[in-house]
């Protein structure tokens, strides 16, 4: 029988890692391992667990079925070892070196970023914060696997799945180039917004399915002459061009700091889309977790004020 008193707990590490990505490689760059220490570890598996584990394949290294009723024990554990770590530290901002690693979509990060930067480094100057979008359906497991403290968005798929504060109820409004847009002061007509040429946003973090919903509800929909990923590459396109595009209020106003463009409100009614804050329940308690979170919390309140 095997003796937990000889086990490495990284050797844990390394077989989650391969277990997720299916390469040595990858395992190695994710845990900052050469590959040959990665399959020094795998051997070591090998020999611990009298199972191959791993079998190459074109398609990249397949767990064999010890390996697959492994990963879910050896998962669970590793978690309970980072939440034991977590709670042994004592969280002072002013001297934390920690990582936080936020999942927000590239409104977001035009909209918070700034704010949420100065503030760190004015509260925790130490402190990395590890901008990592995911889609929507990896979020819960990154955050399970503690890959992941925080995820921002429109994200009502983990509303029941994880902890979770509604930060604020999002709108949207209309914007195009201001030399080129309805007079200031008018309202945008139903009839004018659809002969109107379209910049769509579609990406993996959001959609305009309700729009274009209540849209078909009336008999008409929207003239796409541009489809973009991003919303970054809004004011550039629509500073030179007819094109008018619907995005987040808050975002909108910011990107008019300047009074470059023409906001309308939109000629048809959308729901308000929450936009919440999520967390995994195992670092509900910890002391650098609550304290991310008053601190987002915060910046959006500011946000409200200014």
């Amino acid at each position: 029988m095997t003796s937990v008193d000889h086990l490495d707990l990284n050797l844990l590490r390394v077989f989650q890692a391969i277990v997720e990505e299916r390469s040595l490689t990858k395992a190695g760059e994710r845990l900052a391992l050469s590959q040959p220490a990665v399959s020094y570890s795998l051997g070591r598996l090998r020999t611990l667990f009298d199972d191959p584990l791993f079998v190459r394949t074109r398609s990249g290294m397949q767990p064999t079925p010890v390996a697959l009723e492994l990963a879910g024990i050896v998962g669970k554990a590793l978690d309970m070892v980072r939440v034991a770590l977590r709670y042994a530290e004592r969280f002072d901002p002013a001297t934390s070196t920690r990582t936080f690693r936020l999942s927000l979509s590239d409104a977001g990060e035009m909209a918070y970023l700034p704010a949420i930067c100065q503030a760190l480094r004015e509260r925790a100057p130490r402190v990395t914060l590890s901008v990592q979008p995911l889609p929507v359906e990896e979020i819960e497991e990154a955050l399970r696997a503690s890959r992941l403290d925080f995820a921002i968005g429109n994200l009502p798929e983990l509303m029941p799945r994880t902890r979770h504060q509604t930060l604020f109820e999002e709108t949207y409004v209309c914007m195009t180039g201001r030399r080129r847009g309805v007079p200031s002061g008018a309202a945008l007509s139903l009839d004018q917004f659809v002969r109107a040429a379209h910049v769509n946003v579609k990406s993996v973090e959001h959609s305009h399915h309700a729009l274009d919903d209540a849209l078909r509800a009336q008999g008409v929909g929207r003239n796409i002459a541009l489809e973009v990923p991003h919303f970054v590459a809004l004011p550039s396109v629509l500073s030179v061009t007819d094109l008018y595009a619907t995005l987040p209020k808050r975002l909108a106003q910011i990107l008019n700091r300047d009074n470059a463009f023409r906001l309308y409100e939109l000629p048809v009614t959308l729901p308000p889309a929450p936009v919440t804050m999520h967390w995994h329940e195992h670092f509900h308690e910890d002391e650098g977790n609550a304290w991310m979170r008053t601190l987002l919390t915060e910046l959006v309140e500011r946000f409200d004020d200014a």
